[in-house]
């Protein structure tokens, strides 16, 4: 395969697919003469040139909306019925329309002449994606997940909408029962396959921890052969997964993280409001560089990213460099500035879309790191962590030790599951408990002063996205001359 030096610029959308060419993957007669530049599965974020899909829910039935999908410019439709008054030769007719997404996502992956990258883990799949991109984007044409477009919808159309002239693709692989992740997997065929981690996520569908690591292990089954597999050393599964891999054949594992026998080691590490900047060694290969985000957690996985560009046998030093281009995706780990009264700001970390008992502590962690104005304070807003089953009250009581530990001045908790926690903290560190997110937010708002950081985390079912909104709000209402007190 051959791979630019340098990132090439795109112009006008490339032709993903023809009529001919949809309709050889699906295994049906070619009709009409169109072209396709996009694919897309939602009728109203439709743009002219998309092929779209229409899939059948629980609630919606894509049918109902081809119309008005073909009235928006798509050039054509995937159907398993034709909807009245629609012409045929604008129409893909197969018997299941999700089966025929992944159709095309098999032969779009089978035309493809580049190379695959593979991502998944209990934590830090997303981040660890968009490194990916901009680390590998040094070195030709990427396509990768949007989102976290990595299910049985996602991935498949992430595939199924990737150009011809793709060099390198950054796929994101997502479950949260067994036996969904190979599947994907084998759709995917990764060339390099990375776990970022094993940890107690979605355990009300597990019998154990052990049980999601042997279901990561699932990424495994779509391996190419002479493929590699890059894993956390500091996980406690390293072995099981290095056996898991061994069993599979496949011989080529690289590791990351603080363990001295990581083959991508982090020696230092430091946070601070610009970023952080991370000291490495690769191999034998010394490497410092800096990233836009915080987090010691996102310096260990920056190293798994450089184990994954070593496997490709691409340049680390360059692709440490597009590091620093790598910006948190909202809901992990944004940092931004808000005005308070025109007397001063906040610093708002934006850690909401998700959270987990190991992603918690890594977000205190990352809080205790930054440094709170004159009079200021580290807060933590934390909503309920979702999918843990049994153990859910008492894994978020365990939290009180961490924050105490962490230095956390104030934590402020939402939600049933966050009461475990709330009773368990000192008094002085409660900054109060409210049964949900609209209904902590006044609480949050009326005790801010300048110079605070606030850390805003929880399972995005519990809402503490709100917060964050009603934080970054209050710029507005500065500008106005109203405080923080008379947001109703």
């Amino acid at each position: 395969m051959s791979i630019s030096p340098t990132p090439v610029e795109r112009g006008t959308p490339a032709v993903l697919w023809t009529a001919a060419t949809a309709a050889a993957a699906l295994g049906i007669p070619a009709s009409g003469a169109w072209t396709a530049t996009g694919v897309c599965i939602d009728s109203r974020a439709v743009v002219a040139g998309d092929l779209f899909i229409a899939l059948t829910g629980e609630r919606t039935d894509g049918h109902a909306h081809v119309a008005a999908a073909l009235a928006a410019g798509a050039s054509a439709a995937l159907v398993s019925r034709i909807p009245a008054g629609i012409a045929t030769d604008r129409l893909l007719v197969v018997e299941d329309t999700l089966e025929g997404l992944w159709a095309l996502a098999r032969a779009s992956r089978a035309r493809f002449a580049g190379r695959l990258v593979g991502v998944t883990g209990s934590l830090g799949k997303t981040g660890t994606k968009e490194m990916l991109t901009q680390a590998l984007g040094r070195f030709g044409r990427v396509h990768a997940t949007e989102g976290n477009l990595n299910n049985h919808f996602g991935l498949p159309l992430t595939l199924a909408r990737m150009p011809v002239d793709t060099d390198l693709a950054v796929i994101e692989l997502g479950m949260n029962h067994p036996g969904e992740l190979g599947p994907l997997a084998r759709l995917a065929r990764p060339h390099v396959a990375i776990i970022t981690n094993v940890a107690a996520v979605h355990l009300e569908f597990f019998a154990s921890v052990e049980a999601i690591a042997d279901a990561k292990a699932e990424i495994l089954e779509g391996v190419e052969p002479g493929g590699t597999v890059v894993l956390n050393r500091d996980n406690r599964f390293f072995e099981r997964l290095r056996r898991a891999a061994a069993a599979r054949g496949i011989d080529k594992t690289l590791s990351f993280g603080n363990h001295i026998g990581a083959d991508a080691r982090v020696l230092d590490c430091a946070v601070d409001a610009n970023g952080t900047a991370v000291f490495a060694l690769i191999g034998d290969d010394p490497l410092a560089y800096r990233m836009a985000v915080e987090g010691r957690h996102w310096a260990l996985n920056s190293l798994g990213v450089l184990a994954v560009v070593h496997a490709l046998g691409l340049d680390i030093h360059s692709a440490a460099n597009g590091l620093a281009n790598v910006v948190p995706p909202r809901g992990r780990g944004r940092r931004q500035s808000v005005s308070l009264d025109g007397d001063g700001a906040v610093q708002v970390i934006d850690d909401a879309y998700n959270a987990s008992p190991e992603s918690v502590i890594a977000a205190l962690t990352t809080l205790s790191m930054t440094r709170p104005g004159p009079r200021g304070r580290r807060i933590a807003v934390l909503g309920d962590m979702l999918e843990l089953g049994p153990q859910a009250a008492k894994l978020h009581a365990d939290l009180a030790k961490i924050s105490v530990e962490r230095g956390i001045d104030l934590v402020y908790t939402a939600g049933p599951l966050m009461a475990h926690l709330h009773d368990a903290l000192p008094a002085s560190r409660r900054g109060g408990h409210a049964p949900d997110a609209d209904a902590l937010t006044p609480l949050v708002l009326a005790a801010l002063r300048p110079g605070d950081v606030v850390m805003i985390k929880g399972s995005k079912g519990s809402l503490v996205s709100r917060t964050v909104t009603a934080l970054l709000a209050l710029d507005r209402r500065a500008e106005a001359g109203l405080s923080a007190a008379d947001t109703p």
